[in-house]
């Protein structure tokens, strides 16, 4: 295959050299640049994330629950690929992932000595309760919304699995159609680094935290290299072969693990704590996503959570939601939108209620809080040695971490391939290849980065990056949705 020959794929390959080589020759300037742009974003498009967040559940739920939600995605004769288990593994590996371990203690606790705002609840239940807004109708809602845009445009419109799909039927450029499509491959290749910087940064932290030393940066380098090349081979089995057995396991241990510290926990104070938090959450849930009167945690905190958070979920939604769409094929729209936005929801709600319940007893006990929960990196690791069997427990959490991990970028090599395969479903395998190298130099790139110039922290700045890319996706999803919408029904 000429890569120059493909403009989607050789554009977007050499955008991204070029912004790491920018970024190696001139890094403050760069930071700079980041951090005035996403302030500049911030300040006059952070309230309209919110509303958007808002948007997208309301839309969905509408679409659901009304006579639409009974169509299918795809031709009325298919019948689903995979199984209901099977299904619920494979996206909520892709759309979670690693990010429930590395919060699982940290984000609630965190909550807990920090309320964001004041409504009245108990410091604890507010403290799940705005965890679980922050993860979760909203966040599975914009993987939602392009799982069931793109799918019905590559399997009841027979278009390319395309994002631009969605839109080419009323612009007939070619260069903006294919804009929008290196737009979602850049914000799609930075989030996914992000990840795999957050991701190996704990798996390298868990080993040292088992082996009581300092494997330091090389060691950090290897495992991404590792992950990298175990996704390649898993990518190019394909998702029946290396995605969906990957998944299945991830799922299996996650369980295995939640149910290991449930049965050491008080039952009746976690279903109490979950029944209170849930119920907050619920009634709460619009003023939540307007921050509006004394839901309104003021903008620092909205910065540094929810807008990233708003941000991290668009820029994975693109990938995310095209992979859903390719597993869900032949499920109706209720059955999916329902299945994506609740069933996850509830179950990383759970989590978070077992681990951050316990990890408010375990301060509670102690009375003095020297921040042992602090650091997202390691958190889970010093929450697990007051539990039996800690060596084999947290050696399992660091393989939990490398699974998740690996389905993430798996999923993300495969989909990334789609769209620079000119939305084929099942691309080339030279493109997987060309994905997995790329994503690989670029993760090695922004690890070493953050090496050679301690004073910027490269993962911050990549959460800087993931509000400015995810903008366009923003500002597309109205136009996009009352696009769909207006197609549907005049089915």
């Amino acid at each position: 295959m000429n890569i120059f020959r493909n403009k989607l794929l050789s554009i977007s390959c050499g955008i991204l050299l070029l912004l790491s080589g920018a970024i190696f020759l001139f890094p403050k300037r760069a930071y700079n640049s980041i951090e005035s742009f996403s302030i500049w974003i911030r300040d006059y498009f952070g309230n309209f994330y919110l509303y958007l967040g808002l948007f997208c559940v309301l839309f969905l739920l509408g679409i659901a629950l009304s006579p639409l939600g009974k169509l299918k995605l795809g031709k009325p004769t298919d019948k689903p690929k995979y199984t209901r288990w099977a299904w619920i593994s494979m996206l909520y590996s892709a759309g979670m992932g690693a990010g429930i371990l590395l919060r699982a203690v940290q984000e609630p606790v965190y909550m807990y000595l920090n309320p964001p705002i004041t409504t009245g609840a108990s410091d604890k239940t507010l403290a799940l309760e705005y965890t679980f807004y922050q993860w979760g109708f909203t966040a599975w809602a914009f993987y939602g919304l392009f799982a069931l845009v793109i799918g019905h445009y590559l399997f009841a419109k027979n278009k390319k699995a395309l994002v631009s799909s969605s839109v080419s039927h009323l612009f007939k450029n070619k260069a903006l159609l294919k804009s929008i499509d290196i737009i979602v491959i850049l914000a799609t290749v930075f989030g996914l680094v992000g990840a795999v910087g957050l991701g190996t940064t704990q798996i390298n932290g868990g080993v040292n935290h088992l082996l009581k030393g300092d494997l330091g940066l090389l060691s950090t380098i290897i495992l991404t290299l590792f992950i990298c090349g175990v996704a390649f081979l898993s990518a190019w089995k394909g998702i029946n072969k290396g995605i969906k057995n990957i998944s299945k396991v991830n799922i299996f241990v996650t369980i295995l693990l939640l149910l290991f510290v449930l049965s050491q926990s008080d039952l009746i104070i976690i279903s109490k704590r979950f029944s209170e938090a849930l119920f907050s959450y619920l009634k709460d849930f619009i003023p939540l996503s307007l921050a509006i009167g004394k839901f309104d945690p003021g903008i620092q905190f909205l910065t540094d959570w929810t807008y990233y958070y708003w941000a991290f979920w668009l820029a994975w939604a693109p990938f995310t939601g095209v992979f859903i769409a390719r597993i869900s094929k032949g499920r109706t729209l209720r059955e999916m939108l329902l299945g994506v936005m609740i069933i996850p929801s509830l179950g990383s709600f759970l989590w978070f209620t077992v681990f951050g319940e316990n990890a408010f007893q375990l301060i509670d006990n102690w009375g003095n809080y020297n921040n042992e929960f602090g650091n997202v990196f390691t958190s889970i690791f010093i929450f697990l040695k007051h539990y039996p069997m800690q060596f084999l427990v947290n050696a399992t959490v660091v393989l939990l971490l490398t699974g998740f991990l690996l389905t993430s970028v798996d999923s993300a090599i495969f989909v990334l391939s789609m769209f620079s395969d000119r939305g084929n479903p099942n691309p080339k395998k030279s493109h997987r290849t060309i994905w997995s190298v790329i994503i690989a130099i670029f993760s090695v790139a922004m690890l070493v980065l953050g090496n050679v110039k301690p004073e910027i922290d490269v993962l911050i700045a990549l959460q800087k990056v993931l509000i400015i890319t995810s903008l366009p996706f923003a500002l597309f999803i109205p136009v996009m949705s009352f696009l769909f919408l207006k197609d549907l029904l005049n089915k």
